[in-house]
Parts: structure tokens; sequence; C-alpha cells
């Protein structure tokens, strides 16, 4: 088939999974990896091949770096000892794990630990589809492990393939890779980023700061592949850079054209991925006698329960082990029960990184010889990323309710003090931006009616006495301030307008400061932000009215 045809295939596969999904009540990657299994029966479609510089070049890039612009720097923060250690440790004994599991089943160990480096990561963007039945902080703990754990597992894999083909590393060359991976690919995207904030602050087009925005990852990437750096982690890296920097760098109009624009981009490339993996596991399978598929079915079913049960035994020694040494009040509050490491090892979804590093498995030795394994490679890290759709994820929703989590009403209680903020510092600031810009009384009441109406609709404030001495300051700003006099009718919907855009900026600088000091979530301040675009947007006559 040709590059047209994939490309049709693929769309329409994707649009009959997002459409049918909710019908079947099935989340739509488990629907779009059946639906690539059944397509790979029809011969011609098996042909479709996916190569590895696709999956690193094309689909990661832009996935990655949506999720790390949605990722929460808080939860980071908050977390950062447990993700540090989740990255590497557990990225490296899972590895080792997988690959003493395959040796069992007469894989040569060097084959076998190309196999653990390629499974042992979670997949940040199979988390982000299928984890959202987590709370909160545990989605977004998973969700930041998942990100910046492919760094170790590439690693693993550049040394078990030099393994492989003959060559030898000492313990100083392995800290060496590690150290340039990790630092390298970090160092990468710091500068990438950047590079792209100096240009989007000269940028206020929205179409030129996404073109810029959808180059970042690129150009990130391909900067450390240069210095043999970790081009995931960079592009990781980036994304977070750019995130925290958005709100000052970034319009309202480019905002809303990103939150629409990327979703639907990121959305498309996860779900042809999907198909993809079907297919990939159809061809490997139809090239495979059936007495080695029997064995290759039993290995990928044995390495799928070795992944759950080496990470549940990690995170509770690793549990065990800070217990011990960190009797801080504040890390009580933070352990995890042995049920809530349950949910977690059932939510390590594996996906696109699994695959990318399987498939970039050498065919040839240096001396021109086979490689042995590499398909029993693929076929067990492809059928593992099935497992982890196909069971782990209809069944972390069970799993979750199970486990009795502690309700997270974090949330929409940091959305609610946050919404307060804003109204209330766009409330005491209203009189003294009226007689800055020249509104007249009859305008500004009108805009202090509103506010009022929508402090109760949201339930922002519920404190009468607070109300009253909001209000009675600004009455008393307002007598010592030149009165203007009442203006035309447009002249007063244009006052409006105008006053109400000051008051959103003072909303903003309220919102981004709330923000830095971590009292309101990352995801919090988006959406709040969001909210803030649509009105400055249907004000300016921008984005129109619905």
């Amino acid at each position: 088939m040709d590059g047209l045809e994939v490309t049709v295939l693929l769309g329409a596969s994707v649009l009959v999974g997002v459409l049918l999904a909710p019908r079947l009540r099935l989340a739509a990657p488990l629907l779009l990896v059946l639906l690539g299994l059944l397509l790979g029966f029809v011969p011609e479609l098996r042909e479709i091949q996916l190569p590895p510089e696709t999956m690193l070049l094309v689909f990661l890039p832009v996935m990655l770096f949506w999720e790390s612009l949605t990722t929460s720097l808080r939860s980071i923060r908050r977390d950062l000892r447990g993700i540090v250690i989740a990255s590497t440790l557990l990225v490296v004994a899972t590895a080792f794990a997988v690959a003493g599991i395959a040796h069992l089943f007469g894989v040569p160990w060097e084959v076998a630990l190309i196999l653990g480096a390629a499974v042992a990561p979670p997949d940040a963007t199979a988390v982000a589809a299928l984890g959202r039945s987590l709370p909160r902080r545990n989605f977004m703990l998973l969700k930041a492990e998942s990100l910046t754990n492919d760094g170790t597992a590439l690693v693993v894999y550049a040394i078990a393939v030099g393994v492989a083909v003959g060559g030898r590393f000492t313990p100083l060359d392995i800290t060496g890779m590690v150290l340039l991976s990790y630092l390298g690919g970090a160092a990468a995207g710091l500068a990438i980023a950047g590079l792209a904030l100096l240009v989007l602050r000269r940028v206020r087009d929205a179409m030129s700061i996404n073109i810029a925005l959808l180059v970042t990852p690129f150009a990130a990437f391909l900067a450390a592949e240069l210095i043999h750096g970790s081009g995931v982690l960079a592009v990781v890296v980036a994304g977070l850079a750019v995130s925290y920097a958005s709100s000052r760098i970034s319009t309202a109009a480019s905002r809303r054209q990103t939150e629409a624009a990327w979703p639907l981009g990121a959305a498309v490339l996860n779900g042809a991925l999907f198909v993809l993996i079907g297919l990939e596991v159809q061809l490997i399978a139809h090239q495979t006698d059936a007495a080695a598929l029997g064995r290759l079915v039993a290995l990928t079913v044995a390495v799928w329960t070795g992944l759950l049960l080496v990470r549940f035994t990690f995170l509770s020694l690793s549990a065990y082990a800070i217990r011990m040494l960190d009797r801080r009040p504040s890390q009580r509050a933070r352990r995890m029960t042995y049920r809530a490491r349950v949910v977690s090892s059932v939510a390590g979804f594996r996906g696109a990184v699994s695959l990318a590093i399987a498939l970039s498995v050498p065919t040839v030795a240096p001396d021109g010889t086979p490689l042995a394994g590499r398909d029993d490679i693929i076929f067990v890290a492809a059928g593992v990323i099935v497992l982890t759709l196909l069971v782990q994820g209809p069944a972390l929703p069970a799993v979750v309710r199970w486990a009795r989590l502690p309700e997270d009403a974090s949330e929409q209680r940091e959305l609610q003090l946050a919404e307060r903020a804003i109204t209330d510092a766009a409330l005491a600031a209203m009189a003294e931006l009226a007689a800055k810009h020249g509104i007249d009384d009859e305008t500004r009441a009108r805009l202090l009616r509103d506010y009022e109406d929508h402090l109760v609709t949201t339930d922002a404030r519920d404190d009468p006495a607070a109300r009253t001495e909001t209000d009675a300051g600004e009455s008393a700003v307002l007598v010592d301030a030149p009165r203007p006099q009442p203006a035309p009718p447009r002249a007063r919907h244009e006052q409006y307008a105008h006053l109400r855009l000051a008051l959103l900026e003072r909303k903003r600088e309220v919102l981004q400061q709330l923000r830095r000091e971590g009292v309101v979530d990352d995801a919090v301040a988006r959406r709040v932000q969001s909210r803030l675009d649509v009105e400055e947007l249907r004000l300016t006559g921008v984005e129109p009215i619905d």
C-alpha cells in the first residue's frame, strides 16, 4: 500500500474507533488496538510497516510535548524524590527482571536485556489515555514518572545492544552514558526552550506562535540526538519550560488555538499508533511458525505478569525504605497504602516508547551476521503493549474502586479559591481602573453587578461581611475620584468592554502569582486562564460568540 492509502486507512480507523468507543463503553485506545488486530487479518494490510524513525521523529515528539505542556510542575516538585527513584532504579530493576524471565525461556542474555529495556518504562501517552480514572495526585505522579523514565530505558537499551554485537562497557562507560543521556537531554531541552521563548516574546500572531511551538519539540529532539543525549527527555524538559512561561509569552488567541489544535493532533497520532500496534502484532504472528508462536505467547504472558509483580514489589520495598529513613509528618502524609501500590502497578501501561525501542533493534551485527532474536523482541514487546491496553486498561477503574483511595477534591477547592481570589482582586481594583480609564458610574455599576452575580452563581463568595467591606471600600475610592458624565449607549458599551479587559489583566496577574507560589496547581491555573481567554476574545471580537 502507498502512503496515501495508509493515511486514509489510519484516519478512517481512528474515526471509527472514536465513534464506536462511547457506544460500546470502551476506552478508545482499547478499541483501536482491536481494530488494528482485526485489520491485520487482511494480508495486504499486514504489509504496512512501522519504521522506528517514524515513531521517534513523528509520533513521540508531538505527543510527549503536549503531555509535558499539560503536566503539573507543582506535582513534580512535590513528589520529585519518588519520581526520580521510579524513573531510574525501577526502570533498571524492571529491565533486569524481565531479562531474567526471558532467559529462563531460552532467550540469550544479551537479547533478553534488550527486551527488558524495551518494556521497562511505562508510557506517558498510554497513561494519559487510559489513566483518567485515577485520583488526581496518583495520575499526575504516574504521568510525571512516565515522561522522565525513557532516558534510563534508552541507556539500558544502548548497553544491551552494544553487548549483543560484541561491545564491552566498564562501569565508568555506563556512568558516562547515563549522565550524558540525562544531563545532555535536559540541557538540550532547556536550550531549545530558551530559544523558543526568545522567538515567542517577539511574535503576537496566533498562527506564528503555534508554528513556533510545533517546531520546538522536533528541534529539542534533534539537538539532544546531536550530542547523544536523550531526545525524549529533551522534548519533555522543553515542554515543561514552555508551559511554565506560556502565560507571559503567548496571547489569548494563540492559547485558544493551542488548546484546540494540539489535543486534536495528539489524539489522531495516538489513535493511529494504537491501530499500528495491532497491525504489527498480526504481522509478526503470521511470520512466526506455530511451535515458536506458542513459546512467544507464553513468554509474553510471563513478561507481562513479571512487570506487574516487579513494579508492585519495588514500590513496596522503596516505600518501606523511605518510611524507615524519613519520618517527617509531611512524608507520612504522602505514604502509599498497599492498595494504592496495586493501583499504581496496574496503571503502569506500556506503549509507544516500548515499541519504538523494539523496532530500533538492528537487524544485523557489525560483522554482517543477522542479529538473533530481533523478531522475538518485537513480538513480545508488542504483545505486552496489547495486554496492558486490553487487560489493565479495562481493569483499572475496578481496581481503583476496590482500592477505596481517598477522594481528591483538591482541584475543585483550588478552582474555587482561584476564582474567589481573582474576582476579589478585580473588585478591589474596579474603582481605580474605572477612574484611570474615564469610565462613567453607570457602566462601572453594571460591571459590578455582573461580578456579584458571578460570585453568587459560582459560590466563590459566601461571606456577606466581606462583600459589604469590598463594596464600601470601592465606593470610598469613587467619592474622591473625578466622576465622568454618563456616556451615550454605544460609548458605554465600549467603556464596558474596555473596563472588563483591564480587569482581566489584573485577574491574570493574581492568577499567575497564585501559580508561582504553589497555591493553585498548574492544571487549575490553565482552566481558569482558559475561561479568561474566552472572555477576552469575545470582548475583542476575535472569536465569535456562540
